[in-house]
């Protein structure tokens, strides 16, 4: 890609997030009650206009919903120096909390109403540091297979010139949110 068209991408995404950020509402959660009373589409379209609080680690870990349908959730986030481990490049679990969460939410995009899932298994493969120079990059998870009692997804983590980060997939339980958990 020539770098005008790289630059412009660039500029884009953050555009992007910016307008998301703008809708948010303040860091908080939702009851298990509330949500299990939600369609999926309903749940992820009031977080991402600001009718109902967006998740806390978002806020902790510098990272936003951007953009979901069924079976696909993509969050947004900028690594930068917060988010170091002690050899100065970003710590893995910033690269795996973006991946577990795009691809546990892609996965409760697929679920019937009153469903939940937990995450059973998380396999993360790094191909390359994250440090603060990196810039904006994006957890984009895809739906494998929903069924009725486990779900499994797959992840990648990229930035605007498409370099890849690390993949992960998951496997996740399904279960009944009105029940007690």
């Amino acid at each position: 890609m020539p770098n005008a068209a790289n630059e412009e991408k660039l500029a884009r995404w953050i555009a992007e997030e910016q307008a998301a950020r703008a809708r948010l509402g303040d860091p908080g959660t939702t009851s298990l009650a509330e949500v299990s009373r939600m369609l999926p589409a309903d749940f992820f379209e009031r977080i991402g206009n600001g009718e109902l609080p967006c998740p806390p680690i978002g806020v902790l870990m510098d990272f936003i919903p951007l953009e979901w349908s069924p079976g696909r959730f993509v969050f947004q986030g900028t690594p930068d120096a917060r988010h170091y481990n002690p050899l100065g490049i970003v710590h893995g679990g910033y690269a795996a909390t973006l991946l577990d969460s795009c691809m546990g939410c892609a996965i409760h995009t697929q679920l019937k109403q009153g469903l939940g899932y937990t995450t059973l298994d998380l396999r993360i493969s790094y191909i390359r540091a994250l440090t603060d120079k990196t810039g904006p990059v994006r957890a984009e998870g895809t739906v494998i297979h929903v069924g009725r009692s486990t779900a499994l997804a797959e992840g990648r983590l990229y930035d605007a010139d498409d370099r890849l980060y690390a993949i992960g997939s998951t496997t996740c339980m399904i279960f009944d949110l009105t029940q007690k958990v």
